[in-house]
């Protein structure tokens, strides 16, 4: 076990959870992607590529069931940084074949790039704001999703949109009050970033 680098990868962890708090706290969470927000985001993701370049992809073997999680969590918050987060996504699905990460890793990774793209997701776990004003996303197949889904750990698709819909609620997450200017917004953002 490589206890510094568990600690590191804890620390980053850490400071993007305490800075979502803060901006929650500050009613700053949602709707526009806060700059101080994409910043943490940014900089742990180039510290984890750092890291990586150093160690490899931090797996259970050298950090544990808990180290693996704080990996993907920085990687899947990697999102200002396309060129990374693909890269991350690759070597995390060479480390859950060979068994050192957990599949739903690499799912939840997958579907959060493509959603990036604007491409439907395979898995269905990243949601977003429709015209109808409720939390939902787009499948690449509705029929199957729940059998990829189960593959890989997660529960159906309908269990974790409901539970997903509830914690937006409860945090105080409502829908845009323009929903053509914020899909304008976010496809801007996608475009600036690299995405699209």
């Amino acid at each position: 076990m490589n206890k510094e680098l568990l600690e590191q990868l804890e620390e980053l962890k850490q400071r993007d959870i305490k800075t979502r708090n803060r901006l929650l706290e500050e009613g700053r969470l949602y709707g526009i992607y806060d700059d101080e927000m994409q910043s943490v985001h940014k900089e742990n993701a180039q510290v984890l590529d750092g890291l990586i370049s150093k160690h490899g992809w931090p797996g259970i073997t050298q950090v544990g069931l808990e180290g693996s999680r704080a990996a993907w969590f920085i990687a899947q918050h990697a999102i200002c940084t396309p060129n990374l987060q693909r890269k991350f996504l690759q070597l995390l699905s060479k480390a859950a074949e060979n068994g050192d990460v957990p599949n739903k890793q690499v799912a939840l990774l997958t579907d959060r790039i493509r959603f990036n793209e604007g491409k439907p997701q395979v898995y269905g776990t990243v949601l977003d704001w429709n015209e109808t004003g409720e939390l939902n996303c787009k499948l690449e197949n509705v029929e199957k999703v729940n059998e990829l889904r189960e593959e890989v750990g997660l529960p159906p698709f309908e269990q974790s949109l409901q539970e997903h819909r509830e914690e937006v609620e409860a945090e105080g997450g409502r829908a845009p009050e323009n929903y053509i200017a914020y899909k304008q917004a976010s496809s801007n953002w996608a475009k600036e970033v690299g995405w699209q």
